[in-house]
C-alpha cells in the first residue's frame, strides 16, 4: 500500500473514496473552507445533512454520500469533540478511512487533514499513515479462498491543507508507515500457528527478517544453550520435541561510534504454551499461540530501529521454547539452576515464561553490559485481571525510564500503567529447597511477584519489564486493530528509543 502527502482541494483528489473528518457540529454551524468546496462539489448534501442533523460530527459516526462527478463517494467521519481530539483519535479516523474504503471495495482512498490547531500537520500525518497502516493488515494467511475479500488498497491520499506544510508532512507520514508495518511484522509471526513456528522456525523468522534491513542476527542451540549453561531455559523446553533457541539480533549504527548507548530489548518467545505438567484448562488454550509475542515485538522493534536508522546500539535477545508435558518434561518439585547460577524451585511449570527471561537477561546484562534492559512478556493472567486488555502493566527499578515508557504509551495510544514491585514482592519468591522459587505460592499480588522473581536477575541495571499478557491479542475488532495479534510494544519501545536518552540513562 502506498501512502503518499499532496496539498490541493479535496475535491480534485482523484481517490475512489474521500474521507471527510468533521468535529461535534451544531445544526446551525458553518463548514470549514476545505469542508465548504467538497460540499459545493456533491451538490450541498454535507450542508444539507449538517443542518438536519442527520450526521452531527459524534466520536464513531458516519455517513456515506455520493457526488454525479467527483469525488464519486464521499465518507463523512465524526471525529466527537475538537478539543479532546489526540493522535489516537487520529489513527482510529484513518483506520475507519481504511475499513470504510475496503467495505466498498475500493482500491484508493484521500483523507482530507482534520481541521484542528491541537495537532501539527506533520503529527497528523504521521499518525493518519499508521492509522491506515495498522488497519491494511489482514489475519488472513492461512484462508485458502479469498473471493469474497475486499481487493487490497493500493493507494492511500493524506490531504494536508497547507502548501508549506507538506515536506514535514510527508516525513512523518514515511515514520508513522514505517513503525507500524513493522508492527504489522509482529503481528504476523504472533498470529502464526505453533505446528508452523516452532522455536527453530520462530529463530529461522527472525534471521530472515534481520537479514532482510541489514541487522546481525545469532541463533544458539541446545548444545550452546548448554555450554553457556542455561538450564532455565532448557528446563522449560525439554518436555518438547521441538528444542529451544536463543536468538540475538543487533542493530549498529553506521558509523558505530554514534552509539554512545547500548539497550537490550528481551521478549518471551513461548511458542506454544499448554502449560507443561500443570497444563492449562482446555478453554482459550487455541489463544496459547501467542504466548510468543514478546518475541515477536523484538522482532519489530529491531526492525525499526535499522530502517528508522536508530542512533543506539539495540540488542534484541528472544528466548523461545515450547512448554509441553511429555516424558521428559519438567516437573512441579524440580530445581533448575539458571545461567546466573541461582537455582530455582519449580512450583508450577505453567509458569515457564519467567525462567525463560530469567536466563536472556542475565545473558543480556552480563555480555553486553547495556545502559538498560527492556522486556516485553505476556506474563500473567493476574495482569490481565488488574488492567484488562487496553493497558500493559510496568514495573521496573529505574524511575526515569518507567517515566520515558509512560510517556511513550501516552504518544503511541499503547498505554502502560505503573505497578508496584517491594522487596515484600522480592522476598515472596524465596524458596525453602532453592534460592528462588518460580511462583509465590499465592494468588495475591501475581503480576508483581513475576516481576519480582526477574528482579532477582537485573542486577543493579536500569530495567522496565512490560507484561503484555492482556494487551498482546484480542477477539475484539477494532478500526486499526482486527481479531488476534495486536503487535503490541513495537510503538511503544521504537518511541522510547528514538527520543533517548532519559534521565541520564
Amino acid at each position: 500500500m502506498k501512502i503518499t502527502v499532496e496539498s490541493q482541494d479535496p475535491s480534485r483528489a482523484g481517490a475512489e473514496l474521500l474521507a471527510v473528518p468533521l468535529a461535534s457540529l451544531d445544526t446551525g454551524a458553518k463548514l470549514a473552507t476545505r469542508v465548504a468546496a467538497v460540499d459545493r462539489a456533491i451538490g450541498g448534501q454535507i450542508a444539507e445533512v449538517v443542518r438536519s442533523g442527520d450526521f452531527r460530527g459524534r466520536k464513531g459516526e458516519s455517513l456515506l454520500l455520493f457526488g454525479r462527478g467527483a469525488p464519486r463517494r464521499v465518507l463523512l467521519l465524526g471525529l466527537g469533540d475538537e478539543a479532546k481530539l489526540d493522535a489516537e483519535a487520529v489513527r482510529q479516523l484513518a483506520g475507519r478511512a481504511v475499513a470504510g474504503a475496503a467495505a466498498r471495495r475500493t482500491r484508493s482512498v484521500a483523507i482530507a487533514f482534520p481541521a484542528t490547531r491541537k495537532l501539527r500537520a506533520a503529527e497528523l500525518a504521521r499518525a493518519l499513515a499508521e492509522g491506515a497502516t495498522l488497519a491494511s493488515y489482514r489475519p488472513d494467511a492461512w484462508k485458502t479462498k479469498k473471493n469474497d475479500a475486499p481487493p487490497a488498497l493500493g493507494r492511500v491520499v493524506l490531504l494536508v491543507e497547507r502548501e508549506a506544510d507538506v515536506r514535514a508532512a510527508r516525513e512523518a507520514a514515511e515514520l508513522g508507515a514505517t513503525i507500524a508495518e513493522c508492527q504489522n511484522v509482529a503481528r504476523r509471526l504472533s498470529n502464526e500457528p505453533a505446528n508452523a513456528l516452532p522455536p527453530a522456525q520462530l529463530a529461522a523468522e527472525a534471521r530472515r527478517v534481520a537479514n532482510e534491513v541489514g541487522l546481525r542476527c545469532r541463533i544458539f542451540d541446545v548444545p550452546e544453550l548448554r555450554r553457556r549453561k542455561m538450564g532455565a531455559l532448557l528446563g522449560v523446553g525439554q518436555g518438547s520435541t521441538h528444542p529451544p533457541r536463543l536468538v540475538v539480533i543487533e542493530h549498529v549504527p553506521r558509523p558505530a561510534t554514534r552509539a554512545r548507548r547500548t539497550v537490550c530489548v528481551i521478549g518471551k518467545g513461548i511458542t506454544f504454551d499448554s502449560g507443561g505438567i500443570s497444563i492449562k484448562p482446555a478453554g482459550g488454550m487455541h489463544d496459547m499461540k501467542h504466548d510468543m509475542s514478546g518475541a515477536a515485538a523484538v522482532v519489530g522493534i529491531l526492525r525499526a530501529a535499522a530502517l528508522l536508522e536508530i542512533p543506539l546500539h539495540v540488542v534484541g535477545v528472544i528466548a523461545a521454547a515450547e512448554n509441553m508435558p511429555g516424558g521428559e518434561a519438567y516437573r512441579p518439585g524440580d530445581v533448575l539452576t539458571s545461567m546466573s547460577g541461582q537455582t530455582i524451585e519449580i512450583q508450577n511449570t505453567d509458569a515457564e515464561g519467567r525462567l525463560v527471561l530469567c536466563d536472556a537477561i542475565h545473558f543480556a546484562r552480563t555480555q553486553y553490559e547495556p545502559d538498560a534492559i527492556i522486556d516485553l512478556a505476556t506474563l500473567t493472567g493476574a495482569c490481565v485481571v488488574a488492567l484488562g486488555s487496553w493497558t500493559s502493566g510496568l514495573f521496573g527499578n529505574h524511575e526515569a525510564l518507567c517515566d520515558a515508557i509512560r510517556r511513550a504509551g501516552a504518544t503511541t495510544g499503547e498505554r502502560a500503567w505503573p505497578m508496584p514491585m517491594a522487596d515484600e514482592h522480592r522476598d515472596e519468591m524465596r524458596s525453602q529447597v532453592a534460592d528462588l522459587k518460580n511462583v509465590s505460592g499465592s494468588r495475591d499480588a501475581g503480576a508483581s511477584t513475576a516481576a519480582a522473581f526477574l528482579s532477582h536477575f537485573v542486577g543493579d541495571t536500569p530495567w522496565a519489564h512490560l507484561d503484555i499478557a492482556g494487551t498482546a491479542y484480542t477477539s475484539k475488532t477494532g478500526a486499526c486493530q482486527p481479531y488476534g495479534a495486536t503487535g503490541v510494544g513495537v510503538r511503544l519501545v521504537t518511541e522510547v528509543l528514538q527520543s533517548w536518552p532519559h534521565g541520564g540513562l
